[in-house]
């Protein structure tokens, strides 16, 4: 069983469990991580590709919003690792809460 496991960390390209790696060359997502819960374990893509995210803290604020309940599923949900990786208030690019659609 435990061999399994390390060919599913092998063939994301990941360091281990729980870590998230950016994806340059996969066609629509731009991140992968192989989540581990317990026992459970599940390979996860997330994020698009290509686009311009965390510009400014109200993008960042509708993103949470928007995907509250799918959050808190945990470390085994997508947008989990989308609101850690891609939407984290570190990653910000504006301090300015106005956002405007396309920017």
């Amino acid at each position: 069983m435990a061999t399994e496991k390390d060919a599913r960390l092998a063939r994301a390209g990941v360091s281990g469990y729980n870590t998230p790696k950016r994806t340059p060359n996969h066609p629509k997502k731009s991140h992968i991580v192989v989540a581990k819960e317990g026992d459970k374990v599940k390979t996860i893509r997330f994020g698009q590709q290509g686009v311009k995210t965390n510009q400014t803290v109200g993008q960042r604020k509708a993103f949470k919003s928007r995907h509250a309940k799918n959050i808190a599923k945990g470390k085994m949900s997508a947008a989990y690792w989308a609101d850690k990786t891609k939407w984290s208030p570190s990653k910000t690019k504006s301090p300015s809460t106005k956002w405007k659609k396309g920017s």
